[in-house]
């Protein structure tokens, strides 16, 4: 099959509808090349901004109607004010920066998925035939796992977690074969998986308060691995879901600055981290005020603002409850 004769059915049509009502510039599906894998793994496509437009680029045939329909509908999702993750820090490391970036966004991605997935089966989007699409896609990802703990431990357990979102947590011939041949990844991200669905994902409040736990619980499971952890509750912005009264409250009464070790990344100054005081969460960065700047005169000012007069000053996005 060539990229020019690939026919998107009616479902994604409708999604790109969809989403092209709710953006301001024009959202295309673009079939790039030629290859077909035999399995569908979610880097199959990405979104590229062209200008006011974007453009969903598939990179693999597979399974066409499934792969953009999953990259439509995170979009979708942000649209319709779900949140989304930043990063403005830099821990002055460019490869290191950008293995934190590539596991907070999959992180975010793994309880994003709850929704996609869902919506997704609700369409008819997934098939008996993309169940076992999707695990081929494990299977290409994964090794099984070998008798000492390896410095793949945390692939296995982000893939394995993504996979119990994917196929739920039932389906016992999938979980077999998980189990065996990847017995203590699997298990831990069996105890991730509870930790994200205790609360399901029905809000944008709710998906930001599942992203969170996620963020603490996987950092405490590669402590327990003594791993190094990824502090996605510093590194990693999360739009903050607030309420008309906690958006006319002071900053002070939402929020505690702390000094980071990491740099705001445009000033290239040391970075402030607006945490969010209920969950401890990445809110926003400050850069430290210039040399010639008063200094405890800028925290006094930035914390007697109001919260929303602060985030129209960073121009930082915050949705409504």
């Amino acid at each position: 099959m060539e990229a020019k004769d690939v026919q998107l059915n009616d479902e994604v049509q409708d999604l790109i509808n969809q989403v092209n009502n709710l953006y301001p510039g024009k959202v295309t599906v673009e079939f790039i090349g030629q290859l077909q894998a035999g399995f569908v793994r979610h880097d199959q496509a990405q979104q590229m901004q062209l200008g006011k437009d974007i453009q969903i680029q598939v990179a693999d045939l597979t399974a066409p109607n499934y792969t953009a329909s999953h990259e439509l509908l995170h979009l979708l999702m942000i649209l319709s004010g779900f949140p989304q993750v930043f990063f403005s820090l830099t821990t002055g490391q460019p490869q290191l920066d950008e293995q934190l970036m590539i596991m907070g966004t999959e992180l975010y991605d793994i309880v994003s998925h709850e929704v996609v997935v869902s919506e997704q089966r609700k369409h008819g989007l997934i098939t008996p035939e993309i169940n076992d699409l999707y695990l081929k896609g494990v299977e290409a990802t994964l090794k099984p796992e070998p008798e000492e703990r390896d410095d793949e431990m945390t692939l296995r357990t982000l893939t394995l977690l993504d996979a119990l979102v994917f196929f739920g947590p039932d389906d016992d011939a999938i979980n077999a074969q998980f189990a065996k041949d990847y017995p203590v990844s699997f298990a831990a991200a069996q105890k991730l998986y509870q930790t994200i669905t205790a609360k399901p994902v029905t809000s944008p409040f709710s998906l930001r308060r599942n992203v969170v736990k996620l963020f603490k619980a996987f950092d405490a499971q590669l402590e327990a691995w003594h791993l190094p952890a990824l502090h996605n509750s510093e590194f990693t912005t999360l739009t903050s879901v607030m309420s008309q009264r906690q958006l006319n409250l002071s900053v002070r009464q939402v929020f505690e600055l702390y000094h980071s070790d990491m740099h705001e990344k445009t000033t290239q100054r040391r970075g402030y981290v607006g945490f969010n005081k209920t969950d401890q969460q990445n809110a926003f960065v400050l850069p430290a005020p210039k040399p010639s700047e008063d200094e405890p005169g800028y925290y006094t000012k930035i914390y007697d603002m109001t919260v929303q007069d602060l985030f129209d000053m960073l121009k930082m996005p915050y949705i409504l409850r």
